[in-house]
């Protein structure tokens, strides 16, 4: 595939990255823990990164594997789906409803922290990474802090949601759909055409988007659905993992512990915030208080489909709700970054 070759530095780092992350996965497995082949590598990559030493998944290779989760996603529709979306409008009002609220929230905080106006706001948005961080670049706010309060944040809530989660279950499931063996397995050689494809079309975060459309309707439609086995849901959480935590890279354990203690109480205030109005979905619609609290989560829609899936907490409500999430924050942001750019510039 176009795109995967990468230089003999890349290809030790990435080794390195497998290697590593190999051993947090099969200690957490060993003892017990939640999701063990995605928190596993993700923390130990986190560990190993912090101490200097180099780790790092190529682009290209995670989005390979974000791929295939888009497909494992796009499976979980079915033909008996349409009866649900009824109610969807009035979770994804209060979805945006609290968006807005966690938003302010956090961004309060950070304000309390020294961070700029817009490096704060743009800091605290919850989701759309990519965008939040160049925009707040052009509004004049500080790429670096924007960046690191958004991938921690991304890391603090898988962290935390799935032993929240296994802990109220009673310690009950691990790997969600995953069968004994491999069923229309053939989805997979679509990969190759499906992310370039992605790409000419624009479509946001295609790795993962563009392969969740064509799984969506081939399986809305029951003509085919991809299912991995065990061992092929653990493969694909131990590279999504290993790369998720080596994203922090030649960062200092003293700055790392002064961003990680920012971005943790930035991430619980949000979280807070976010729970009260999942609660409110759960009331008014019925809707498990885990399948709404993972939907209004405030992690990246990648990540967030990777819980949803590895847990088995309704794959498609979850997803469907981020991509709402992520489309309305980057339609806002520009015209949110010109009126902080307008009252933030000195008069």
């Amino acid at each position: 595939m176009k795109g995967i070759r990468v230089s003999a530095e890349s290809a030790k780092g990435l080794v390195t990255s497998l290697a590593v992350g190999a051993v947090g996965g099969v200690v957490f497995h060993l003892t017990g823990l939640p999701l063990a082949w995605m928190l596993g590598p993700l923390i130990a990559n986190l560990l190993v990164s912090a101490k200097g030493i180099s780790v790092g998944v190529p682009e290209p290779l995670r989005n390979v594997f974000l791929a295939v989760m888009g497909l494992v996603l796009g499976s979980q529709v079915t033909p008996q789906l349409a009866h649900r979306v009824l109610d969807w409008p009035i979770s994804a009002a209060l979805l945006l409803a609290g968006v807005a609220a966690s938003t302010a929230v956090a961004a309060a905080w950070y304000r309390r922290c020294g961070f700029d106006p817009v490096s704060a706001w743009f800091g605290a948005s919850p989701g759309a990474m990519t965008a939040m961080i160049m925009l707040g670049d052009q509004c004049g706010g500080d790429p670096q802090r924007i960046a690191i309060a958004q991938s921690l944040r991304i890391i603090l809530v898988i962290l935390f949601l799935p032993p929240l989660f296994w802990a109220f279950e009673g310690g009950a499931g691990d790997i969600g759909p995953a069968q004994a063996t491999l069923e229309h397995g053939w989805m997979l050689l679509t990969i190759p055409f499906l992310l370039p494809m992605g790409r000419w079309l624009r479509i946001p975060s295609s790795a993962l988007l563009a392969p969740l459309i064509m799984a969506a309707l081939l399986s809305g439609f029951g003509l085919a659905s991809l299912t991995l086995p065990g061992w092929g849901m653990n493969l694909m959480l131990w590279v999504l993992g290993s790369a998720i935590g080596s994203r922090f890279q030649g960062m200092t354990r003293r700055l790392l512990g002064r961003y990680l203690w920012q971005s943790g109480v930035a991430t619980l205030l949000a979280l807070v915030v976010l729970a009260l109005f999942a609660e409110l979905i759960h009331q008014l619609l019925g809707v498990g208080r885990d399948v709404a609290l993972l939907a209004l989560a405030p992690g990246g829609i990648g990540e967030m489909a990777i819980l949803a899936v590895a847990l088995n907490i309704d794959p498609v409500f979850v997803a469907f709700h981020h991509l709402l999430r992520m489309v309305t924050l980057m339609i806002i942001a520009p015209f949110w970054a010109r009126w902080l750019l307008r009252h933030s510039q000195p008069s």
